[in-house]
């Protein structure tokens, strides 16, 4: 579904990820984790095509799209929720969610009833403006935004930010329910410990711009080896 290969990439002149290697395949949920500040935004940003690689690869379902506009690349499958969520504060939810029907152009479902299994709470407001609700409220708009139009690859920067515990909870369970009833593919990055154990197939660890590790589901399970690449 994703592949990056040897993927360099920054903000002018200042280098952020180094030859990056990363791999996603169809009905994964593939974590990236690592502390603040070793690229794990950048790569999602390269990913979606915010950000231009200097070199390297970005293959998406076959397709090499390292130098195809962000646009182009919501159309053709790819769900991207930001960090910070980037709502539109003065839209009702219902309108958020409108402006989520143009990712994925090649689908003709619309997942409306989905949303609102998901995230009833969604359903029960959908003319409040979405500025006026919290921010875990906000961030299960954002991910329904992304989710509407049937995408088939989310990505999610670090959607436990500012965020209470019980909303986590709540939001990476439905991110596995997702995943496990639509076959959505799913990369998050992330450094909430919980979070990783609770969504992730597996994980890549982060640390200055390169990926140094892989763990699999027994890796993940060990507590102790998840916080060894959060701690600082």
């Amino acid at each position: 579904m994703l592949e990056l290969d040897g993927v360099r990439a920054g903000y002018d002149s200042t280098p952020i990820l180094r030859n990056v290697d990363l791999s996603v395949e169809e009905g994964e949920i593939v974590g990236v984790m690592g502390k603040n500040g070793v690229g794990k935004t950048t790569l999602v940003k390269t990913v979606m095509g915010l950000v231009e690689p200097d070199q390297g690869t970005v293959r998406f379902d076959g397709r090499d799209v390292t130098d195809t506009p962000p646009h182009e690349r919501a159309r053709s499958g790819m769900g991207y929720i930001p960090q910070g969520r980037e709502i539109f504060p003065d839209l009702t939810v219902e309108q958020n969610l409108r402006m989520g029907e143009s990712i994925n152009e090649d689908s003709s479902d619309l997942l409306y009833e989905d949303v609102f299994d998901y995230f009833p709470i969604l359903d029960e407001r959908r003319d409040q403006n979405g500025g006026t609700m919290s921010g875990g409220q906000q961030q299960m708009l954002a991910i329904a935004r992304a989710l509407v139009a049937n995408p088939d690859l989310l990505l999610l920067d670090e959607p436990s930010e500012g965020i209470q515990p019980s909303i986590v909870a709540q939001i990476s369970e439905d991110m596995r329910a997702i995943n496990e009833d639509l076959g959505t593919t799913i990369l998050f990055v992330e450094q909430n410990l919980s979070v990783i154990r609770d969504m992730a197939d597996r994980c890549y660890a982060m640390e200055r711009g390169t990926i140094v590790d892989e763990l699999g589901a027994t890796d993940l399970e060990d507590e102790a080896t998840i916080a060894s690449y959060l701690a600082v």
